[in-house]
């Protein structure tokens, strides 16, 4: 007996006898499981000052961030030896015995990258250690005291710093844990991560390795995300998952190592311990500029951060610690009331059973003549487009966004208040996708285009297990679940079709939903078509779902037909709508004021050598207030500020004033055969925050000692300079230099120190209240150069 054929548009994989009360029941139970799924990464509420003794308190550590982050503390100057009394009096306060590691150290950092990759700082860690009953390993919880020099701190790194003391005081009333707790509040972490580092190469609690718990924020508020783990992090991810409310993801993981960024975990990791790197990281707005004081700071955030802090703490304090390593990662995501974690081992099984489920329902849909072999074809070939579509019109949209507010393309991360904004690409995605469904729903079939997305889902799945593992499951999982719970569909048929396909949209919510939340924050509206991405993913899993929003079709007549293609053009022009809308509250909200100033960049620069002096802006473009210091011309300044390296600023004349330039005083020179070694004291004349130099090109350093610390010398600044190095925090009698150069070149040494602050620089005029200062390690930095001949 044949197959009886059916109208294209009727080909779908459920075919409910009410229609209308199943779309509503569908979209009720994934409202649900959507709020529930968005739950799972929203932070606790705060617990005031008032809470129990021996649980963590936003309340009590708030007290805390309102004296560390008073003021800028950037590593060296006097407001941050002012914080590192504060924590020694704390610390001592608890019965703990505190003390300063005071070194230097060798690292990079932003501009010490630039400078050839290369970046000291003197720095003063506070250390202190709890020492365990039988410890079988060390727990170190780390966090950076010091700020960027345009910033209080008060997110980034005062609530980790707070949270650390705090969570030393909910220690202290309990007994003693089995293992050993080193608290690590370290110095120089803006300047070149260099605290941490000196911890790790210095220190003796630092050898034998152990647990880290690093605590960061690169923003204001929602959740703490865990986006950091070492290798061989699955036994240990499983500690994770009992933390009170543990929110993460190893795709985090994949991403973060392709971005150039660097925390205090970054040398304990690559120095063989392990452990969890945790922030919250929206309102990133604030982050590294002067709005990131105390009151910018979500408590709920903060509680987060410390409440899994001190369980982990606790957990992690009584456990065997070498028993928790293992070879292998895990993989996890968040879910309603927790974490899901199973083995990294499972990765490529899942994504390949995906395809194969996938490839079943195309073939069990075809065996049931709900579609035939083409239209299966041409379902996968045409679900790309929404993929590749949507990407592109969250960029489009951010373009748009920064024609009409400038000042937006200043804002490398996000606005200040970005939900209307990420809503309407949340909007685009889903005008986009139901666009394209109905327009091909009749000619290909609904099965066709279900498979197609499913398709994709499943082929990315199979791409992340190869190139991102820990990513996979955001693809593999809901194509596996779509193509299983589509299967039981298409057997099942009425209303047990709609429930089955329910559920299979149900987990793809859980799975994706959370993942698109965080990502909106973790890469921002200047990448938002990563979020976009990831949003159409689930779009393209809830197909079977979207399908019951549209009429069924078979053998309607012409003007029962058309009235059904406006219904099912309807979902497309809703999304539409609501993303016009979005726009235009996001543009009414996000304005610029006093409260949110617009970001600008300016910097000084005094060439002592010629006289010559510069306002020079990392601006894309020249907004209307720094447009008064310099033109539109973008050029190099590697000439006069090798520091900076290959990169091209905006640039205007500036007025010279009379500035010191570091002074060179040679103390010995030597040659032996064909090499010469020269050593000499570089001083800065005046407080500053950094002091650079940088050898000719032609001269090869061969060695060089700084401050007593053998540095690397095959790396270079580019251009005309060869070998240089930044010094963070300088002492004020300077710093000593020793290099190994060819006998027979002329050595050039360029001298550059730099301070904060151009409020005494003539011609400079203050900011209006709407104009703000960029988040930037060289805002309003005041740079005096010069160059020596030996």
């Amino acid at each position: 007996m044949g197959v009886p054929r059916l109208e294209a548009a009727s080909r779908a994989l459920t075919r409910p006898v009410h229609r209308v009360g199943a779309a509503l029941a569908a979209v009720v139970v994934l409202l649900v499981v959507a709020a529930a799924a968005l739950h799972s990464v929203r932070p606790p509420a705060a617990r005031g000052a008032g809470a129990p003794a021996a649980e963590f308190s936003a309340g009590r550590a708030f007290q805390q961030i309102q004296a560390i982050a008073a003021e800028p503390h950037v590593a060296g100057s006097a407001p941050a030896d002012a914080v590192r009394g504060h924590l020694l009096t704390t610390l001592r306060g608890l019965g703990l015995d505190p003390e300063v590691q005071e070194t230097v150290s060798v690292q990079g950092g932003e501009l010490s990258a630039s400078a050839g990759g290369i970046g000291l700082a003197r720095v003063r860690n506070v250390v202190t250690l709890l020492p365990g009953t039988a410890p079988t390993g060390r727990i170190f919880l780390v966090a950076h005291y010091d700020s960027a020099q345009t910033s209080p701190g008060g997110n980034d790194d005062g609530s980790g710093t707070a949270a650390i003391l705090e969570t030393a005081r909910a220690l202290a009333t309990g007994p003693r844990l089995r293992n050993d707790v080193v608290l690590v509040l370290t110095d120089a972490e803006e300047a070149c991560v260099c605290g941490a580092q000196a911890f790790v190469d210095q220190h003796p609690l630092a050898r034998g390795g152990g647990i880290v718990l690093n605590l960061e924020a690169r923003g204001s508020t929602g959740p703490a995300i865990m986006f950091e783990t070492a290798a061989g992090n699955a036994r240990l991810t499983g500690v994770y998952a009992g933390a009170p409310k543990p929110v993460g993801t190893s795709f985090a993981v994949e991403v973060y190592r392709l971005l150039p960024n660097d925390t205090d975990f970054t040398p304990f990791r690559e120095a063989g311990f392990t452990g969890f790197n945790s922030a919250y990281i929206d309102g990133a707005a604030v982050y590294h500029s002067p709005g990131d004081t105390p009151a910018a700071l979500d408590r709920d955030s903060l509680q987060h951060l410390g409440a899994n802090a001190l369980a982990l703490t606790r957990d992690l304090g009584g456990r065997d610690l070498p028993a928790l390593r293992s070879d292998g990662d895990a993989t996890y995501f968040p879910v309603p009331g927790g974490l899901a974690v199973y083995p990294g081992t499972l990765t490529w099984p899942l994504a390949a059973l995906a395809l194969v489920a996938v490839l079943a329902l195309g073939w069990l849909a075809r065996r049931r003549g709900l579609v035939t072999g083409g239209r299966l074809a041409g379902g996968f070939v045409l679900a790309v487009l929404p993929l590749l579509a949507t990407p592109v019109a969250a960029q489009l949209l951010w373009a748009m966004l920064k024609l009409i507010r400038p000042g937006y393309a200043e804002q490398l991360i996000d606005p200040y208040r970005p939900f209307w904004y990420r809503l309407a690409i949340g909007a685009l995605t889903a005008t986009i996708v139901f666009a394209w469904y109905a327009l091909l729903r009749r000619r290909l079939s609904p099965a066709a285009l279900a498979f197609g997305g499913l398709g994709w889902l499943a082929v990315l799945g199979l791409a992340l297990a190869a190139l991102a593992p820990g990513g996979s499951y955001l693809a593999a999982l809901p194509a596996l679940a779509g193509a299983l719970t589509g299967i039981a569909a298409v057997l099942l048929r009425g209303w047990w079709s709609v429930l089955v396909v329910t559920l299979g949209a149900a987990i793809a919510v859980v799975v994706l939903l959370p993942t698109t939340v965080m990502f909106f924050p973790a890469l921002g509206l200047a990448l938002g078509g990563s979020g976009a991405l990831i949003a159409t993913l689930l779009a393209l899993a809830l197909l079977p779902v979207v399908d019951l929003l549209h009429p069924e079709a078979g053998g309607q007549r012409a003007m029962v037909a058309a009235r059904a293609r406006r219904r099912g053009a309807a979902p497309a022009l809703a999304a539409a709508l609501t993303a016009v809308a979005c726009i235009g509250a996001g543009l009414t909200v996000d304005r610029f004021d006093a409260a949110h100033p617009a970001p600008t960049h300016l910097m000084y620069a005094l060439d002592t050598d010629t006289g010559q002096a510069r306002w020079l802006s990392a601006e894309s473009k020249p907004q209307r207030w720094t447009a008064q210091y310099v033109s539109g011309d973008r050029a190099p300044v590697t000439d006069t500020l090798p520091a900076f390296g290959p990169e091209e600023l905006l640039a205007g004349p500036a007025q010279p004033v009379q500035l010191p330039a570091p002074t060179l005083t040679p103390s010995a020179d030597t040659t032996t055969g064909d090499l010469r070694t020269v050593t000499f004291r570089l001083t800065p004349r005046r407080p500053v925050r950094l002091i650079t130099l940088h050898v000719n090109a032609e001269a090869t350093v061969t060695a060089a000692t700084v401050s007593g610390r053998e540095v690397p010398t095959d790396r270079t600044a580019g251009g005309p300079w060869g070998f240089g190095f930044v010094f963070h925090a300088p002492p004020p009698d300077g710093i000593e230099v020793t290099l190994t150069v060819p006998a027979r070149t002329p050595l050039r040494l360029r001298a550059m120190d730099a301070s904060d602050g151009l409020a005494t620089v003539p011609g400079f005029r203050a900011r209006p209240p709407e104009v703000g200062v960029l988040g930037s390690h060289s805002s309003e930095m005041l740079a005096v150069a010069h160059t020596y001949t030996l």
